[in-house]
């Protein structure tokens, strides 16, 4: 038995055992991590110098793309590493850090993707009021509130977690740390302490997913008032990439953490895991920029002037 005052250092989850699988584990990561920093620092550039999409829409893509540049750096250069050297090992501090900052950006993701929601609500349901709802101001303020929201939860969560005795040895059945596979290291009477917090947890992703679905029922019911079909299509093509973006979230991260304890295992449970920390940041600009003409066009130029060095193609705010 050990408790948290002994522990120097946790044991990741390893993906594989053989050096050959080591490797190919390094590889991919290395693949999927290079493409998540291309697409999402393509949507980041692309919205800070293109004066065309500084609207609130793209203002709140922008955010989501550091998010999501954020929570796969936290983890994903860790786990390689441990891959390439053949290593588990993670600090104590190293964990708790890359605790805090993973939790604190999903919270900040998903509280963003519930703005995302509201700002398509108001375009499509309430166009006239739009620039009064969403000011420049009202924008910043909306962001900030999701990214404090993300960084109190995560702050809570991360003091509570390592403040409790650890019982059960310091080897982590997941990937990076986690804060539900660190609270199974702790003693069992310890880990009632979480209690509050979860319940407190719950009743937040419960209502911004409420809000998302109460602001998209009434988008729908926006669009199909709608007298013509290509209208309809037209209007609704907004709302379709956060949609898709929205529900890879959701689903990916409620069967992470509401499957049945009957299904969980060790391999599953790494599957998972993936589905929601790793895919969603690496595709989401691609989800993004499929089907927005303006975001595609912004991005064209933009490759265009870099890879072609023709500098009357960059956006103004570039030549300055």
């Amino acid at each position: 038995m050990s408790n948290s005052s002994s522990i120097t250092q946790f044991l990741l989850l390893a993906f594989a055992d053989t050096r050959e699988l080591q490797f190919l584990h390094f590889w991919l990561f290395l693949g999927i991590y290079l493409a998540a920093l291309l697409g999402n620092g393509l949507i980041v550039t692309a919205v800070a110098c293109d004066h065309r999409l500084h609207t609130p829409m793209y203002f709140f893509l922008l955010n989501l793309s550091l998010l999501d540049l954020g929570s796969i750096s936290t983890i994903l250069p860790k786990s390689m590493a441990n891959s390439f050297w053949d290593s588990r090992a993670i600090s104590y501090a190293g964990c708790a850090v890359q605790l805090f900052l993973f939790a604190a950006l999903i919270v900040a993701e998903y509280c963003l993707l519930t703005v995302m929601a509201y700002d398509r609500y108001v375009a499509i349901c309430k166009p006239l009021h739009y620039g009064t709802l969403l000011g420049s101001r009202a924008c910043v303020h909306m962001a900030a509130a999701a990214w404090s929201t993300g960084f109190l939860y995560a702050l809570l969560h991360t003091a509570n977690t390592f403040s409790l005795p650890l019982c059960q040895g310091n080897a982590v059945n997941q990937f990076f740390c986690e804060i539900p596979h660190i609270l199974k290291l702790s003693c069992s009477d310890a880990y009632l302490r979480e209690a509050g917090l979860i319940v407190v947890s719950g009743c937040l992703a419960l209502m911004c997913f409420f809000f998302i679905v109460l602001s998209y029922v009434q988008i729908f019911r926006a669009v199909l008032r709608i007298p013509s079909e290509q209208g309809q299509h037209k209007t609704f093509s907004t709302c379709l990439p956060h949609l898709a973006v929205v529900s890879l979230v959701i689903s990916t991260g409620m069967f992470a953490y509401l499957k049945p304890p009957s299904l969980s295992s060790s391999s599953l449970d790494l599957v998972v895991t993936v589905l929601y920390s790793v895919i969603p940041p690496a595709v989401n600009p691609l989800i993004y920029s499929l089907r927005n003409q303006e975001l595609k066009d912004a991005l064209k130029t933009l490759i265009q002037s870099v890879v072609f060095q023709q500098p009357h193609l960059l956006p103004t705010s570039l030549h300055k």
